[in-house]
């Protein structure tokens, strides 16, 4: 294929921050080029400025040979489809496309054929005297189209034209967009953050991340093939696992040896495991792989989404205690006050400071009659290093008080020698308000209870994946509670057609061809 656009070191920076970090890539003749990634990484950055709307820092822009980073967007053989199509409301359809032709002077007769010719091309011939605002969103977008395509640039693009449609008619637009593409044979190059866009329409896929490029490649080989674990997570769902590239052809992870199709890696090096979901087949146990749990269905509606547990993590169980709602209301200074009781660790009396123990019981002081929020100025306690139940009187400058208990313990780590991992975390008072007004439970929860979790040979963090409990938060009344957080175990998300029993025992099935390796690096 002919090349026709060539980014060369292209650098840009707004206001000292770094937006593209030295952009090398090459786009050819009549191809469907989508820069996909997130917001703030740069891909519309990059389209602006080979539209002539931005000025890089570095680098140079060269179009079919010729160095255009000088001039200006008018000049330059590219049309621009924007996200909010910019289409002027008080002319109708025909004037709209035809807006670029009378700009350029050329005489009625020619511009007639070729405004219904584009008009016919995107399905709306017919509609020519159509006022704008008559017409639907997608009517709106192939308004849009036309005017740029009327021009015959020598290339279109589009900086998510399709994010403002909804979700049917985002699937109409992606086919006729692939078909209009083909049939004028002309370079269009997608700006989008919807990995399923740029799997569906492109014929190259650019993942870009922080302004740099992730990789470049075909939607197959983006998907069956990513570079790295970030690529992975953006391009589809992935179940991705740590393992070792024993050598070539083979990887072990789970503790077992796997043929694959992987090689040119270094003897046992680290490496990232990506399977699809939809790779994965469930079977009888012990006739798969892998032996395990099917602990959720989810229907999807062309197929169930299930997760099969292989690999159970550790975990820790406390109680919360839920207590009355109790505050304190000291008439005579109008003030109200509250405090929960809390547990704290042995090991953190020692510097134990005033602001601690208030945020720990989060106690509050407030008006009355106009809510409004009052300092404490003053918090009693006798709190020794010994386990034990302490009271804590919390007090404001007017002398309104409150008081509540902290339990001081000595906490019992859980070990699972199996996993390797330590797991701890702490019984949680908390007020039948607190609980109804979290936003998020589980997240409150794993604050309140301090839980966290360590490797046991080099005690590095590991993440608590899960928090189970058995009530409604909207619900709740006074009582004891059991509260569990595990650590994650290994879990493989598996799509298919056949619906699965919860708790049922299972097995998953893989081949080589389902397996790709990749070399450990960017999250």
């Amino acid at each position: 294929m002919e090349k026709l656009i060539e980014f060369r070191n292209i650098v840009k920076k707004f206001d000292g921050q770094m937006i593209l970090k030295g952009i090398n890539l090459d786009i050819y003749k009549n191809e469907f080029v989508t820069l996909l990634g997130p917001s703030g990484c740069g891909k519309t950055t990059l389209l602006r400025i080979l539209g002539g709307f931005l000025d890089q820092d570095e680098g140079s822009v060269i179009f079919n040979g010729e160095e255009i980073s000088n001039k200006p967007a008018y000049l330059r053989p590219i049309n621009t489809v924007f996200q909010s199509y910019a289409l002027f409301p008080h002319l109708n359809v025909y004037e709209n496309v035809a807006f670029g032709l009378r700009i350029k002077k050329m005489p009625n007769d020619l511009i007639e054929p070729r405004v219904n010719r584009m008009l016919e091309l995107v399905g709306l011939d017919g509609r020519q005297k159509r006022a704008i605002t008559q017409l639907s969103g997608g009517q709106q977008q192939r308004v849009a189209i036309a005017r740029a395509l009327v021009n015959e640039p020598d290339v279109l693009l589009l900086d998510e034209p399709l994010s403002a449609l909804d979700a049917k008619l985002r699937k109409e637009m992606q086919q006729e967009l692939k078909r209009i593409q083909k049939e004028v044979g002309i370079t269009f190059i997608f700006v989008t953050h919807d990995q399923e866009e740029a799997l569906t329409m492109s014929d190259k896929i650019v993942v870009m991340k922080e302004g740099n490029i992730e990789q470049i490649g075909t939607p197959t080989e983006i998907y069956n093939e990513p570079i790295n674990r970030y690529v992975a997570r953006f391009i589809g769902e992935s179940n991705i696992i740590d393992g070792i590239m024993k050598k070539d052809y083979l990887v072990n992870f789970d503790e077992k040896d796997f043929e694959c199709v992987d090689y040119d890696f270094k003897p046992n090096e680290a490496v990232d495991v990506v399977i699809r979901p939809e790779d994965i087949k469930i079977v009888k146990k012990n006739q798969g792989k892998l032996n395990g749990q099917v602990i959720s269905v989810l229907f999807k509606g062309v197929h169930y989404e299930v997760i099969v547990e292989t690999k159970k993590g550790a975990s820790k169980n406390i109680t919360l205690h839920v207590l009355e709602d109790k505050d304190e209301f000291n008439i005579e200074a109008n003030e109200k006050m509250h405090a929960s009781e809390f547990s704290m660790d042995i090991e953190d009396v020692e510097t134990l400071t005033d602001g601690e123990l208030i945020a720990r019981a989060n106690a509050q002081a407030w008006t009355a009659d106009e809510e409004e929020d009052i300092s404490i100025t003053e918090v009693i306690h006798e709190i020794k290093n010994e386990v034990g139940k302490y009271e804590v009187t919390f007090k404001t400058e007017k002398g309104s008080s409150i008081t509540t208990h902290v339990n001081v313990v000595n906490p019992k780590a859980i070990t699972d020698e199996e996993e390797n991992i330590g797991i701890q975390a702490f019984d949680v008072y908390k007020t039948v308000d607190e609980i109804k007004e979290s936003m998020a439970i589980s997240v409150d929860l794993k604050t309140w209870a301090d839980a966290y979790a360590w490797d046991l040979d080099d005690e590095s963090q590991i993440e608590i994946d899960d928090v189970r409990y058995d009530f409604e938060p909207m619900e709740i009344v006074p009582g004891d509670y059991k509260v569990t957080f595990v650590t994650e175990g290994r879990t493989y998300k598996v799509h298919t057609t056949s619906n699965q029993k919860e708790g049922s025992m299972v097995a998953i099935d893989f081949g080589p061809d389902d397996i790709h390796v990749m070399r450990k690096g960017i999250e």
